[in-house]
């Protein structure tokens, strides 16, 4: 189908294989891209079939993610595809021998980006550049490289650009910072109280230092340093004073998914209030086509700057580097053996 008009939202699907109605929906609405859960990742078969189908109805030139961290976060899981290990090992194991985590980082998560392009998947949702805090909710925990910035950025800047090097999209999240967090923004709206010093010194600093990749995805948390009330996803003066500028982010911004707790109103209000905080693109998630129907209704096509990012991240896709699979397969096998 080539190159199209797409509209910015990115939409999941009901289960493994799309119906009749969810392709007249892709053909007729052109979503900028589509997400994959566990409910849709059955088999590499099945997983190939669906990502075919949706750039038959959206276009080639879409993008086709996933959420696969390792650990706990991973969409496609055993017994079709290995099990991976979380964030943290790979800090643990920064703390004794530095050179080993990094070359663990960038070999296994090759083999990550192997699973996903075999089957069309494009964007890997990953990896996670939230410092947690004593205290913060666990919803972080392990899936960070880390409890501190420095620790996080370099294995975290690895991890993203072992992604782009196997021929798969890393997207940052959550901006500006989720770690500090003691509610879990699925079920309520957390509320970060921390200083604009405390929260420029540490939170902030992976964001920044990774400000150079191409996707990022926002954080449903209030920092009242900056919003008082607004969560980040729809504060404007967030989006445009701190990601933006402070941060230096200039890749396309989506937000995290509208179905959470942590935002108010009906999914079309709220997506809405998400597109006119600054964010390029709307994520939402539930695969549900009546709720998919009434956020693609308000949303406009992607242009301006939001096209010139879609665009932009899409020209970071390129063919995969060399690299040596079986000393990653051993490595992954160390990794898994250690976790477990």
């Amino acid at each position: 189908m080539g190159s199209i008009a797409h509209k910015a939202f990115i939409c999941g699907c009901s289960g493994p294989d799309l119906t009749d109605n969810e392709r007249a929906f892709l053909r007729d609405e052109r979503p900028c891209g589509l997400i994959l859960f566990a409910r849709n990742c059955v088999s590499r078969e099945q997983i190939t079939r669906l990502t075919d189908g949706v750039r038959e109805c959206a276009g080639d030139d879409v993008l086709v993610l996933v959420d696969q961290e390792g650990g706990r976060v991973q969409r496609m899981g055993e017994p079709e595809w290995r099990a991976y290990p979380p964030a943290r090992a790979f800090a643990t194991l920064y703390g004794s021998d530095r050179d080993e985590a990094l070359a663990a980082v960038r070999l296994v998560t090759r083999l990550m980006a192997d699973d996903l392009r075999e089957v069309g998947i494009n964007t890997d949702c990953a990896p996670v550049l939230d410092v947690p805090v004593s205290g913060a909710h666990e919803i972080i925990g392990d899936r960070s490289y880390g409890d501190d910035p420095e620790t996080i950025i370099v294995l975290a800047r690895a991890m993203a650009e072992s992604l782009l090097a196997g021929g798969v999209l890393p997207v940052i999240k959550h901006v500006p910072g989720h770690g500090r967090a003691r509610a879990d923004s699925h079920k309520e709206l957390p509320v970060i109280d921390a200083s604009r010093e405390e929260l420029e010194a540490t939170d902030f600093r992976p964001f920044a230092a990774l400000a150079d990749m191409p996707l990022a995805m926002t954080a449903h948390v209030v920092l009242r340093a900056f919003d008082e009330d607004a969560p980040a996803t729809v504060s404007r003066f967030i989006m445009t004073k701190v990601i933006r500028e402070q941060l230096g982010i200039d890749g396309l911004v989506m937000s995290d998914d509208l179905d959470m707790a942590a935002l108010s109103g009906k999914p079309g209000d709220r997506a809405q209030a998400v597109l006119a905080a600054g964010c390029d693109v709307v994520l939402h998630c539930s695969g549900v086509l009546e709720d998919m129907t009434r956020v693609a209704h308000v949303v406009p096509a992607l242009d301006g700057d939001g096209e010139a990012r879609f665009r932009a991240a899409l020209d970071r896709l390129k063919p995969p580097s060399p690299y040596d699979r079986e000393k990653a397969l051993a490595m992954l096998d160390t990794m898994i053996g250690e976790v477990t």
